[in-house]
C-alpha cells in the first residue's frame, strides 16, 4: 500500500493506493493520526486506487472518524471502488461516513 498526501485550499488530501488490510492498516492509521490530531482538520481520503479492504481497514477509518469528531474536524471518503463501497455498505458504515463520488465533490463540500 502507498499513501500520497497533499493539501489543497486548506484541506488535507490522502490518496491510498493498494490494499488496506491487517498488514497495511497500521501504516495508514499512523498517517491519519498525524493529520487528525490538529483541531479543525479537514480531510479527504481518496480510495480510487484501493481494490480491497478488510475489517482492520474499516476499524482504522472508524477510529479516524471518532478522532476527527473529537477535534471538531471533517472527514470525507471519496472515489470508492465498487468492491470497497460494498464492504462499507455490508458493514452499514455508509450511514456514519460521508462517502462521495469524487475528490472534487468532497473539496466543494469542505471549502464552502
Amino acid at each position: 500500500m502507498k499513501i500520497h498526501q497533499r493539501e489543497k485550499n486548506g484541506v488535507n488530501l490522502l490518496e491510498v493506493d493498494g490494499e488496506i488490510d491487517f498488514h497495511s492498516s497500521p501504516q495508514l492509521r499512523e498517517q491519519l493520526h498525524q493529520l487528525i490530531d490538529k483541531e479543525g482538520c479537514k480531510l479527504i481520503i481518496n480510495l480510487k486506487k484501493v481494490s480491497y479492504i478488510d475489517s482492520s481497514g474499516l476499524a482504522t477509518f472508524v477510529e479516524a472518524l471518532q478522532r476527527v469528531n473529537r477535534n471538531q474536524g471533517s472527514l470525507i471518503i471519496s472515489d470508492l471502488t465498487t468492491p470497497v463501497r460494498s464492504v462499507f455498505e455490508i458493514a452499514k458504515l455508509e450511514t456514519i461516513f460521508t462517502l462521495l463520488g469524487s475528490e472534487d465533490e468532497a473539496l466543494g463540500v469542505l471549502t464552502k
